[in-house]
């Protein structure tokens, strides 16, 4: 991508009608099949502090990520089934097992999983788990263990590998929130480069699995912007000032995009800056404004057949795309009440496109309602009505 191509992505204000994707599963609560010796810890549990971040995938089951942004989650990283009715909602298995997950009984061991927000598989179909090491992040921020990645092959669900991440690439208060694997640059699984996301001392941190070495990088465009920090979803209101969190790779063109949460703009740059090594004393990255959007937005995917960018203006609680070659732009789906506050946004090759809606909104503010629908994880086909054109955006 050229650094002068800009276009700006933003909504009308107009309502669309209600357009075509399945509700996978749904939930008023999430709900854990909890061990048969759970003990006194079960008064423990607050399931309205519980939501989920992160997806992933295989055959038969889903991988959910739940971080513990406040007390009381069960377990950091669970599974599925992929063969439950639409529209149910089948309840949560700790992954591997509950020995991995001992923060609720207070074992701070930094062996087990502590506070996961997001999760992807390699080609070797293993599972690359990136956990934070903090708990209680949106009240009080305790970081109880360094961060590691942890990957797990997914057929045996066995640990093959554990990278501790070196104090010299976080910092006090870093919470790494999201991860790309690059398997284009130098090779696959145990070759791959993983880009991480510190949303909480905003940065990219960068591993090299081949040589085993990380890196930190530094640019302002990851800081949140404070004219930003304030959303509105369906009249709701909340303040949360987050830095750089949604990532996405297009291995075609060689960029990482990426947004802060608190902006309204996406930007990228390329893989080749973020490999060589690290930063230079005073040396500046190569960054593009990619675009506008008409809101704040989390989650962001790419097409990896044709590099069409997919984003979620939140105040507009609709799912949008913008290919920056032919600069087409198009609005999958519109729902306000189905749509809020996507937290994780997913392209897989047959085109759907899988998103975790979510009314964080409420949880943040300590208003969920467990006698309504919160949660859903949602497909939106590829093959799906949509509007197709120009009329709702303005772009130049």
């Amino acid at each position: 991508m050229k650094n002068h191509i800009y276009v700006t992505l933003i909504l009308c204000c107009n309502i669309f009608g209600i357009l075509s994707f399945e509700i996978v599963n749904q939930w008023n609560l999430l709900n854990f099949d909890l061990p048969y010796d759970v003990g006194p810890e079960i008064s423990d549990i607050r399931l309205e502090n519980t939501v989920f971040t992160g997806l992933e995938m295989s055959e038969d089951r889903f991988f959910i990520a739940t971080p513990r942004l406040r007390a009381g989650v069960p377990a950091t990283l669970s599974t599925i089934s992929r063969n439950t009715p639409r529209g149910s909602s089948p309840i949560l298995r700790a992954y591997p097992d509950w020995s991995m997950h001992g923060v609720l009984r207070g074992d701070l061991n930094c062996s087990g999983l502590i506070s996961v927000y997001r999760i992807k598989t390699d080609s070797c179909q293993r599972l690359w788990v990136l956990d934070s090491g903090v708990v209680t992040s949106i009240d009080d921020f305790r970081m109880v263990c360094p961060p590691k990645i942890v990957i797990f092959d997914i057929h045996t669900d066995q640990i093959v590998r554990t990278i501790v991440l070196p104090r010299q690439v976080a910092r006090t208060n870093s919470l790494l929130t999201n991860l790309i694997i690059d398997e284009e640059v130098q090779g696959a699984c145990d070759s791959a480069f993983v880009y991480m996301s510190d949303t909480a001392s905003p940065g990219i941190v960068v591993y090299d699995a081949r040589s085993e070495r990380s890196w930190r990088l530094f640019d302002p465009s990851f800081f949140p912007d404070p004219d930003f920090g304030n959303y509105n979803i369906e009249g709701e209101t909340f303040t949360l000032m987050d830095g750089v969190v949604g990532l996405a790779h297009s291995p075609y063109l060689g960029i990482l995009f990426y947004q802060p949460l608190a902006t309204d703009r996406i930007f990228s740059i390329p893989t080749s800056a973020i490999t060589k090594g690290p930063q230079a004393e005073f040396e500046q990255l190569p960054v593009s404004l990619v675009g506008r959007k008409s809101s704040q937005g989390l989650g962001i995917t790419v097409n990896v057949n044709d590099d069409t960018l997919y984003f979620s203006p939140m105040t507009e609680t609709s799912v949008a795309s913008w290919n920056p070659v032919t600069n087409r732009q198009t609005v999958l789906a519109h729902d306000p009440k189905r749509l809020q506050f996507l937290a994780e946004m997913r392209w897989k090759p047959d085109g759907s496109i899988w998103v975790l809606s979510t009314r964080f909104q409420k949880f943040f503010k300590r208003t969920i309602s467990p006698s309504e629908v919160n949660l859903r994880l949602i497909r939106i086909p590829a093959d799906g009505d949509h509007y197709s054109g120009g009329d709702n955006f303005i772009y130049y």
